[in-house]
């Protein structure tokens, strides 16, 4: 009696391969969707916080905005001030996550300084203590069709 070997030929093979680039077709777009909105939400929450958390320490020096050295608005903000009174105040642990570019620094810009009209993607956040406005630095816009920069 002869040994029988029991194998896949070439072409179930190649059905197989098939049918499971099909599916990688139809599941992936359907993640990358998921993980576009979910950098979306995470975006937008950061925001919330910082500017909650800009406004809370704003309360409790005086109405002058975190940025300024010495809370002192005569002087030139930056974002190592921001940083230090923000840490050192409990407000934050630290310069979040920009969840596009995986930036955590910030532009500070000063007071005489215009808020740029778009987004470059260079830093995590651009900010500026005179008006408390602080964005995302990312171009583009989400799956809603609103510009990042806008959030």
């Amino acid at each position: 009696m002869r040994d029988i070997k029991k194998a896949f030929t070439l072409v179930e093979l190649m059905i197989v391969v098939a049918i499971l680039g099909i599916m990688a077709a139809i599941v992936i777009p359907a993640f990358q969707g998921n993980s576009e909105q979910a950098s979306e939400s995470a975006a937008k929450e950061t925001l919330r916080t910082l500017r909650q958390q800009i406004e809370y320490y704003a309360i409790e020096h005086t109405g002058v905005a975190p940025g300024y050295p010495g809370d002192d608005p005569a002087v030139v903000p930056n974002s190592a001030t921001f940083n230090m009174q923000m840490k050192d105040g409990g407000y934050i642990s630290g310069l979040p996550l920009n969840p596009f570019n995986n930036e955590t620094t910030m532009s500070v810009l000063a007071d005489a300084d215009a808020f740029p009209a778009a987004a470059t993607g260079a830093t995590g956040w651009i900010y500026q203590p005179k008006t408390k406005i602080i964005r995302l630095d990312w171009t583009g816009t989400d799956s809603a069709g609103v510009s990042y920069f806008a959030y």
